[in-house]
């Protein structure tokens, strides 16, 4: 899945390669029970603590982070497929159906997939799900003025024509302009039961794509468009009964008492009550979760301090006995980069300068060391197999080999080229402590080649909604990524071309978008792979990024909380099997 990570303490999403994980390995510390051996039992309360004060989005249409596309999938949206709950790279990026009976049967040379939506799915309300819900929740994409941020693949893989300008002829449920369109790539048979997506090319595995809550289903007569996401109708086992933003808010789940669980055999609904509890300072969070006493006992968040890692672990792959059980350190599915807006920078040269001389080093120290992963050359990740190359990044497409500490030296030298002065830029950041001391290493290394950086952090919650709004982002942006599914074509056209639902970079290259285009519709897996190869290269000859590490997550959760294992498919917890144990 495509999705994208907003730091240690905030979501973030994608599906990485099974072949790829178990080539690369994993933390030993993983477990499938409670730190106590706990057997799962229904009842009690999940606490999920976070600094963030409020989701990025909570409108399916619209989540595109991965740990919240876990969390909202395992309590209130159902999607036609979904990941299985393993700890196993395997295992946890394969799917079942979950609204649909089945992963789909496709026809037409995979231009065409039908999926049977389950007896006895409901809504809050005790209303069916149908076709009709699941389609027009698909439609809702389609509505780019209204539901923005989310992930656009309906838009480019469905057989809607589009307009001059690049964009759909179908403009989505609020306007009806094309309504017919849709209506033909988007069918309902006469019960109600199945539907069926019509392809502009062949998607073969399609059935991953619609794991997203892009898909899910939200009753028509239920939205109100770019509200929707404050009071969303639930499919799952858990509705919202309360959520309050800010410092001091939260966020209440309880059980949906008109969900069948006969319906739904994917999803374990153990505890009863789910609390978000909003705004805490990060190193109380680390502090409470060490503790795990009261309700901190069967609580979690995202992540660790690097200032808690020497306390909790022993090295980046191994865990002090005393917190054997509850805490793992492991690879996730995400590169992190920092953004570089090409329409608010477009000389090559400048943006050149600004990779040359950010201290690399000191961002990864600052983030954890050898527990933060190691320094990446773009944005394809080496445990994502067969698509994954050398870009020479360090290398030779900067003119010469950079070290990972920065060069100044050769940035002014690349400004003195560029026929431009030394620029002042702003640089985005969602806002932590560790994040802040990231944001001063930036500042630093780019001013020792006289750019000026203006840091400007922003409230977790809201970073995502302020960095997509062309109006608000400015020139630098911190960002993450992870592939939806495993491969490349859920990266490169998502993070490079004008139709990717996330084009921070503002990237727009003619020739660029057709290679795209070409290499979505490659047959030989071989070939396209390394055609991925060589646009993850070309990217960073453009310097569209500045890719900083590939990651590795440390993460902890209280004394009386399981399972306990990174959820490959999402790089998360495993929302939809956790559970509190009882003493």
């Amino acid at each position: 899945m495509g999705k994208a990570n907003k730091g240690l303490r905030l979501a973030a999403v994608g599906a990485v390669a099974a072949l790829a994980l178990a080539a690369c390995g994993g933390g030993s510390s993983s477990s499938s029970s409670a730190s106590g051996g706990a057997e799962p039992t229904k009842g009690g309360t999940l606490y999920y603590l976070t600094n963030a004060e409020q989701f990025d989005q909570i409108d399916p249409q619209r989540i595109y982070t991965g740990e919240d596309l876990a969390f909202f999938n395992g309590t209130i949206y159902r999607t036609l497929t979904a990941y299985k709950f393993s700890a196993d790279p395997t295992e946890g990026t394969s799917i079942v159906g979950d609204l649909a009976t089945d992963t789909g049967t496709v026809t037409n040379g995979g231009k065409t997939w039908a999926f049977t939506i389950r007896d006895g799915a409901t809504f809050q309300d005790g209303s069916p799900v149908t076709c009709a819900d699941v389609a027009y929740g698909t439609s809702r994409t389609f509505a780019t003025d209204v539901i923005t941020g989310g992930p656009t693949y309906a838009i480019s893989m469905l057989d809607i024509p589009t307009l001059e300008d690049g964009s759909s002829a179908y403009k989505g449920p609020y306007t009806g302009e094309g309504q017919d369109l849709f209506d033909k790539a988007v069918t309902c048979s006469a019960d109600g039961k199945t539907i069926t997506f019509n392809l502009s090319r062949p998607v073969p595995d399609f059935n991953y794509t619609v794991t997203l809550t892009a898909f899910a289903p939200v009753p028509k007569a239920s939205d109100t468009g770019e509200k929707y996401g404050d009071a969303p109708v639930s499919s799952g086992p858990y509705k919202i009964e309360s959520n309050k933003n800010g410092k001091g808010g939260k966020m209440v789940l309880v059980r949906n008492d008109k969900w069948d669980p006969a319906s739904d055999d994917y999803r374990k609904a153990y505890p009863d009550t789910w609390e978000v509890d909003y705004g805490l300072d990060v190193k109380v969070i680390d502090q409470r979760l060490i503790t795990s006493s009261g309700n901190d006992a069967t609580a979690l968040a995202l992540g660790v301090e690097p200032e808690q890692l020497g306390v909790i672990y022993k090295s980046p792959t191994e865990v002090n006995p005393e917190f054997a059980g509850r805490a793992i350190s492991e690879l996730d599915p995400y590169v992190r980069y920092l953004a570089i807006n090409t329409a608010k920078v477009p000389n090559l040269k400048i943006r050149q300068a600004i990779a040359v001389a950010l201290d690399r080093d000191a961002l990864r120290k600052n983030a954890g060391g050898d527990f933060a992963g190691d320094y990446a050359d773009g944005v394809i990740k080496p445990n994502m197999g067969v698509d994954y190359a050398p870009t020479g990044m360090w290398e030779t497409l900067l003119g010469e080999k950079v070290a990972d500490g920065g060069n100044p030296e050769l940035a002014k030298k690349l400004i003195a080229e560029s026929g431009e002065a030394a620029p002042t830029i702003t640089f985005d950041y969602p806002q932590s402590p560790t994040a802040d001391k990231a944001a001063a290493i930036v500042v630093d290394s780019l001013g020792k080649a006289g750019i000026t950086v203006k840091p400007n952090p922003i409230e977790p919650g809201q970073y995502y909604g302020v960095v997509f709004d062309p109006e608000k982002a400015h020139e630098l942006i911190n960002a993450g990524w992870g592939p939806d599914w495993p491969n490349a074509s859920t990266i490169i056209p998502e993070l490079f071309t004008p139709t990717g639902g996330f084009n921070l970079s503002q990237y727009d290259n003619a020739e660029f978008n057709a290679a795209v285009e070409a290499a979505k519709i490659e047959p030989d897996r071989a070939k396209q792979a390394k055609m991925w190869q060589d646009l993850n290269a070309k990217a960073m000859a453009d310097v569209v990024v500045i890719p900083t590490r590939f990651g590795r997550e440390q993460r902890l959760v209280g004394k009386q909380i399981g399972p306990v294992y990174l959820w490959p498919a999402y790089g998360s917890w495993p929302y939809g099997e956790m559970y509190a144990a009882q003493q």
